[in-house]
């Protein structure tokens, strides 16, 4: 085994997990779980710590905001304070107006079901992901992050390891390229191999962590 394909398997064994089992989505291509993967995706594209977005996801769907009818027809105080228990306070106001917005997009256009988004790209991971970028509040990051975790329902964007999980491998002294890192992970599924990079490009600590267990 190269030191490369050590450095992998410790940053997985030890930081192997998606932000969407975090959050506690069991991601299926069902409308649902795909639009409560949306709506992380939002959380998580702010400048604000990942684990305070993922909370927020929860608090969301404990208000039984999980479905884009629910969430245009909440209240937009209802937005707010479900995203005040989570504690995303600094960005609550607007992102309570966006995530109505976006809700309404959603089932106006493609009917509430993002796998409808998904066919009228038409294989195009591209147009997909500027597709995404039409939500409110949903700019390139918000679409990365996405598509990082979609590609386990989706596997036609696998692997899709953007420029935020290629700044981790970087980190890790890894070879920059998607599929080089995708054949290092062996039958990793892409989308844990990406959040784990994401992991080790935000928190410097996951890096050297794994570094030095590789060595040992």
């Amino acid at each position: 085994m190269t030191r490369a394909e050590d450095v992998v398997r410790e940053l997985l064994r030890t930081h192997g997990g998606t932000y969407a089992e975090e959050a506690g989505i069991r991601l299926k291509d069902t409308p649902q779980p795909l639009y409560r993967l949306l709506v992380l995706a939002h959380l998580l594209s702010a400048r604000i710590r990942g684990s305070i977005a993922v909370a927020t996801a929860r608090s969301l769907h404990e208000a039984r905001l999980s479905d884009p009818r629910r969430m245009a027809d909440a209240d937009w105080q209802e937005r707010v304070d479900a995203l005040g228990r989570g504690g995303y306070r600094r960005y609550d106001e607007r992102t309570a107006t966006q995530l109505g917005d976006a809700a309404r997009l959603l089932d106006d256009r493609w009917g509430g079901d993002l796998r409808r988004l998904r066919e009228e790209a038409d294989g195009d991971v591209s147009a997909l992901r500027r597709l995404l970028q039409e939500f409110p509040g949903m700019g390139p990051t918000g679409a990365d992050i996405f598509l990082r975790e979609a590609q386990r329902v989706w596997p036609d964007v696998a692997p899709y390891l953007d420029r935020k999980a290629l700044q981790g491998a970087g980190r890790l002294d890894l070879p920059e390229d998607p599929r080089r890192l995708a054949a290092l992970a062996g039958d990793t599924d892409p989308a844990v191999l990406a959040a784990a990079l994401v992991r080790a490009a935000v928190d410097k600590e996951v890096a050297r962590e794994s570094l030095a267990g590789a060595a040992r």
